[in-house]
């Protein structure tokens, strides 16, 4: 190779694996309101955003995190395969009341279901309820235009 042409190839690559690892998260995302925090979170819809979910992801912001939408409410079911960081898993009902609080383990093959019919599945940082003081029964303040 040309030396010349060595350190702008080696430019080139790191721009791409930037890129490439940016681009880990879902183009979609909305504001929902907790105990008056705003978190920013990304939205799944498809079965292969849900599938994906936040696996391999490294870490979140402490007001970020990820909401898995469902057309009907049902029996939804979650687990931690290939997560890495640690979470708090919130079943929803389709106007934001919390139904049922989860904590997930990394890596766990456990499948967490919830026990009544939900909307949605909201992930979010460990701790943050706790820190908020937030539980079942109080409401998460989706977007009036959501879904």
């Amino acid at each position: 190779m040309n030396r010349k042409l060595f350190p702008l190839s080696a430019v080139i690559l790191l721009c791409i694996s930037a890129v490439l690892s940016c681009s880990n998260g879902l183009e979609e995302r909305i504001d929902v309101v907790l105990s008056g925090e705003t978190f920013r979170v990304e939205v799944a819809r498809t079965t292969e955003q849900k599938r994906q979910g936040l696996m391999l992801r490294e870490s979140i912001g402490p007001r970020e995190g990820m909401i898995f939408v469902y057309d009907t409410d049902q029996h939804l079911a979650f687990w931690m395969k290939d997560t890495i960081i640690p979470l708090t898993l919130i079943f929803l009902s389709k106007d934001g009341e919390i139904l049922q609080v989860e904590y997930l383990k990394p890596f766990s093959l456990k499948t967490v279901i919830s026990a009544r019919a939900a909307r949605y599945g909201l992930e979010l940082p460990e701790g943050v309820l706790e820190e908020l003081g937030v539980g079942v029964g109080d409401r998460v303040n989706l977007p009036k235009d959501f879904p």
